[in-house]
Order: C-alpha cells, then sequence, then structure tokens
C-alpha cells in the first residue's frame, strides 16, 4: 500500500466514500504524495508521451496556427501567448521557434504559463532557454487582453464525477473500502440538475461523465477572447457528448488499476468537447479530429520537408512521428482539437467551414 493509500483509506473509514473528483486531485496533486508533485511523468522514462514529445511538427503547425490568427485579427500589438499545463515546456519551445520569424509577433507576445508545479517549472524554464516567460497558479489570473493560448491533454487530467444512470436519478461512482483495499461503488441515485439535458439521450444503466472544473476555465478564456480577440486551441483526447466509462490509469506506458497504487499512476478521463464547447458560448467554436487538423495545416509537407536531412533509423523514426500524430488507428482520431475564437471571424487556419459548431 503506498503512503496515500494509507491516508485515503483513513479518510474513508473516517468519514466515508470520496468521489472519483476528491480521489483524482489527491492522488494528482497531493502535496507530498500526489504523481504530478512526485515525478517526472513525460517521455519514454516517465509514464506516457505527449504530441510535442513524439515531434516537432506537433508545436510548430500548432504555433503558425495562433500566429496566422493574430495576423487576422489585426496583429495586437500587446497579447498573451498562453500554455495551460505546459509539461515540460517543449511545445511552447516549438512554438517559439516555429514563430520567430512572423514579424511583430514575439515582440507582441507576453509568454505565460499555467502551471503549479515548481518541478515542471524548473523544466519549463530550462526548454524556454532564456526567453522571458511569466508562470501562474490558474487561469483566472491570465491577463485580461488579446488571449492566443494551447491546451494539450490538460483537460483530459482534470477530475470527474461518474455517474449511472437510474430512471430519472442518477447514482455516482464512490470510492470506499473493503477491507483495507480501495474499491469502486454507488452511492444511492439521486436526482441531479447538472444532467437534466442527460436524459434525453441515455438510458437506464449508461455511465456519464462530468468535470466541474472543466468549465469555469474554458469560461475564463473565452471572455477574454470575447472582450479582446484572440484564439484557444484545445487538443485532448476524448469525443463529442461523454458516454460511458472513460476513468483510467497509465504507468509506463501501459494501463493499469487506477485504484491499485495511488500517487504513482497517471489517473485520466476523456474529455467532453460538447460541454466544453457549451462553456465557451458565446464564442465560436470549431471541433475536428487532430490528424484532419494537422494535414490541413500542412504536416505532410513539413515532414517531407524534414525528412530530406535524415537517413537510416532517424528517417524511419521521423516518418513513424507523422503517421502516430496523424494515423486514424493512432492518434489521429482518438484526440480531438476544439478552437474557441471571436464569433465574427471565420474558423482558424487548419479548421474547414463545416467544423464550425452552431450556438
Amino acid at each position: 500500500m503506498t503512503k496515500l493509500a494509507a491516508l485515503l483509506a483513513r479518510r474513508i473509514a473516517a468519514t466515508g466514500p470520496i468521489t472519483l473528483a476528491d480521489y483524482m486531485a489527491e492522488c494528482l496533486l497531493h502535496p507530498e504524495h500526489g504523481y504530478y508533485t512526485t515525478r517526472p511523468p513525460f517521455g519514454t522514462a516517465g509514464d506516457f508521451t505527449t504530441a510535442p514529445e513524439i515531434s516537432q511538427m506537433f508545436g510548430e503547425l500548432l504555433g503558425l496556427c495562433l500566429a496566422q490568427s493574430w495576423l487576422d485579427q489585426g496583429a495586437p500589438s500587446r497579447f498573451t501567448l498562453a500554455e495551460l499545463g505546459p509539461g515540460r515546456g517543449t511545445l511552447m519551445a516549438d512554438v517559439l521557434r516555429a514563430t520567430r520569424n512572423v514579424p511583430g509577433f514575439h515582440a507582441a507576445a507576453q509568454v505565460t504559463l499555467v502551471e503549479a508545479s515548481p518541478a515542471l517549472r524548473a523544466a519549463q524554464k530550462t526548454a524556454l532557454n532564456g526567453h522571458p516567460a511569466t508562470w501562474l497558479d490558474h487561469a483566472s489570473a491570465l491577463p485580461d487582453q488579446p488571449l492566443f493560448l494551447l491546451a494539450n491533454e490538460f483537460f483530459d487530467a482534470l477530475p470527474i464525477r461518474q455517474f449511472t444512470r437510474a430512471g430519472e436519478a442518477w447514482a455516482e461512482t464512490m470510492v470506499g473500502l473493503q477491507g483495507d483495499t480501495l474499491t469502486l461503488g454507488r452511492a444511492p441515485a439521486l436526482l441531479v440538475p447538472a444532467l437534466d439535458h442527460r436524459l434525453a439521450d441515455t438510458q437506464d444503466g449508461e455511465i456519464v461523465e462530468i468535470c466541474p472544473s472543466a468549465a469555469p476555465i474554458i469560461a475564463e478564456i473565452s471572455a477574454r477572447i470575447l472582450r479582446h480577440k484572440g484564439l484557444a486551441l484545445i487538443v485532448d483526447y476524448g469525443g463529442w457528448i461523454s458516454r460511458g466509462d472513460t476513468f483510467q490509469a497509465l504507468r509506463k506506458h501501459a494501463f493499469a488499476d487506477p485504484l491499485a497504487e495511488p500517487g504513482k499512476a497517471d489517473l485520466t478521463a476523456h474529455v467532453d468537447f460538447a460541454a466544453l464547447a457549451t462553456a465557451a458560448q458565446p464564442a465560436a467554436t470549431a471541433y475536428t479530429a487532430q490528424g484532419a487538423l494537422l494535414l490541413r495545416l500542412g504536416l505532410a509537407q513539413r515532414a517531407q520537408r524534414l525528412a530530406q536531412s535524415l537517413t537510416g533509423a532517424t528517417h524511419e523514426a521521423h516518418l513513424a512521428a507523422a503517421r502516430r500524430l496523424t494515423d486514424p488507428a493512432e492518434m489521429g482520431e482518438l484526440f480531438k482539437a476544439l478552437a474557441l475564437y471571436p464569433a465574427d471571424t471565420p474558423p482558424p487556419a487548419g479548421f474547414a467551414p463545416e467544423d464550425a459548431i452552431d450556438a
């Protein structure tokens, strides 16, 4: 039993079962034993690999997408270039490298990273290689000015609550105890007003997940874009409208029991992009698959150009990375992209007109 498991067991024994949201928050963010506070989770030596770690092309293309929107919106002379959950800083470093020749972009950009972990902040500072940046603990502290923002694999790690439909009511999944072992169970079914809209598209026994902390973050972002213009690109794994049990753990690049070793595995759930789009209103939104977005932004051409200077195993690894990002059988369809942008502008580069979502 991990130290965090022992703490959770004592808490549950004293006060009763806890929600999945409480469990995830403790496992990921506990100040002494939380996953993100005790270990480097990224890369081959960690537990998972994100798109920026797979290939520089991911960050380059998303950075140029932001820069094009900045130009299309009149190139504001001062704006926030932000990232939520920047990991080791790889994505922002690639964005800055790709946009260094966009006239005026770097001079106007105030690089801002929303990151609470001191260890990850240190890694991000190293990755940015001296480029001036500001670190914030919460999205609510973002400056009130034009905002051009990236969030890659950020929302999937936010704590969720999970419910199973029972007639007109919902039974919430809880973490309890069986002896000394953490187990999953369900609370008695209750009416849940926040899920009234899901009664029309679900049946008894179906599972729905909600992320209480996602909507306030989206509201902060969309409010700035509505007031001052900008663009937010959110890339994550998930789909349109939550359905089914997606709560999972990853350790050493493989699925693990999410209750087995609290604090030693990454806990995530699929992102409900419909809920994010609803929370963004009245900002405009567009939604597509990651593979489609990257290919429309020119990944195939960029990959071909980079491949010309590579040989042997390096060449093969580069081509494999491009496939991994875009192939429907790999990340291309599992990962989705949502754009938030001013309602009086067309969808940004990489999003087709049919990707726009009617409010």
